[in-house]
């Protein structure tokens, strides 16, 4: 059983001295030629990124999220960290919590409470979770990986050891983007302690005949995955193939590290006014900060080399490993990569409830907390 104990997030003094020295300094190119984002992260949008980091404090976030429990374990030989709120409620259910990339565990700050302590939120004692918030290996305050082999797969065994450590034999798994696929499989691998699965971003894929009977709505989606494939996925490719080479301007410019995450914060949120405007660029710079202060940004890149060698490569081999653990899901409408139901019963062979809401995005821990909260609510009730 591996030993947990407390951890404080506290960065050397010399780390953002060396940071702001940076900052101070970065060289940036001239506009781009485009009225638009189709040649990447707008010189104004990153200008402002920069601005709001200059004039961030580290050390107030600090404070703030050292009033959640953290915490480090050995797990299959790599140090993991995460966050551990036990819920008042001694009825909780526990409940796993996965982000993905360009996100972080700060993806899910502002929904622990509420989900941990729903009556002092105005909601049930019914709906407690004692919610468990790992980084991904290689992401924030969890070790990076010396080894190949950190794949969702292996995460997913991992993440199954660290609630056996914690005394939760049975629990629920929520997860976005990767956290959607590392909590696939914990269902998959262990479906007698997944008391049910709530996903933003299901793992599953139209089949080639889905493309000849496509409806309306499906076309729509089709379109969408094939033009974020042609021209919104270059970065998982080179992170896919060369996350070593990328790594090197990540770890050593945050001018660069900003652009690049920054660029899908953007893209995969819902922008509109009247649907909240996206991710905050405090929100932004939170998580561009925990990057580079825990010197992420070549691990992070190197999980897509991982994962593209273990992912399924087709529909057909994700039907292949289908899951029966209770599921629900909840898909927003800026996310990139949509999912139609038909598509996704398939692999998901307990699908309970599926809901398309009318706003938010990629990061909706981010985006619309509220939201995500009262979706994963009404999902484990149904289940």
């Amino acid at each position: 059983m591996p030993d947990i104990e407390p951890f404080t997030i506290r960065v050397p003094d010399r780390e953002l001295a060396d940071l702001h020295a940076r900052l101070a300094r970065v060289r940036l190119p001239e506009p781009e030629t485009v009225s638009d984002a189709t040649q990447g992260i707008e010189l104004a949008r990153l200008t402002t990124l920069l601005q709001a980091w200059r004039d961030h404090d580290w050390r107030a976030r600090e404070i703030q999220w050292n009033t959640i429990p953290h915490y480090r374990a050995r797990l299959d030989g790599l140090e993991i960290a995460f966050w551990h709120v036990r819920s008042p409620e001694p009825a909780a259910l526990p409940l796993l919590l996965t982000h993905g990339w360009p996100g972080s565990i700060l993806e899910f700050g502002k929904v622990i409470g509420p989900l941990a302590d729903p009556v002092a939120h105005g909601g049930s004692a019914g709906d407690a979770f004692h919610v468990v918030v790992p980084s991904l290996p290689g992401f924030g305050f969890s070790e990076r990986p010396r080894e190949r082999g950190w794949h969702p797969g292996r995460t997913a065994s991992a993440w199954a050891g660290l609630m056996t450590a914690l005394g939760y034999e049975r629990f629920g798994a929520h997860g976005g983007d990767w956290g959607a696929c590392v909590s696939t499989e914990l269902a998959r691998l262990a479906p007698e302690r997944v008391a049910g699965l709530h996903l933003t971003m299901p793992s599953a894929s139209p089949l080639p005949e889905d493309r000849v009977t496509a409806t309306p709505e499906e076309q729509r989606m089709l379109d969408r995955r094939d033009l974020h494939l042609a021209d919104g996925y270059g970065f998982g490719l080179l992170m896919g193939t060369r996350p070593q080479t990328l790594g090197y301007s990540l770890l050593d410019s945050p001018a660069g590290l900003a652009a690049w995450l920054g660029e899908k914060f953007a893209a995969y949120a819902d922008e509109r006014p009247g649907s909240g405007g996206g991710v905050s660029v405090a929100d932004q710079v939170d998580n561009i900060a925990m990057y580079w202060l825990t010197g992420t940004g070549a691990s992070s890149a190197r999980w897509y080399w991982e994962a593209m060698r273990w992912v399924p490569r087709s529909a057909e081999e994700e039907n292949a490993s289908p899951v029966t653990v209770p599921t629900a899901v909840s898909q927003f409408p800026a996310d990139p990569w949509p999912t139609a139901f038909r598509w996704a019963e398939r692999r998901y062979r307990n699908l309970h409830r599926w809901t398309e809401l009318e706003r938010g995005g990629h990061f909706p821990g981010l985006e619309q907390p509220d939201l995500l909260v009262s979706e994963i609510r009404e999902s484990f009730r149904e289940i």
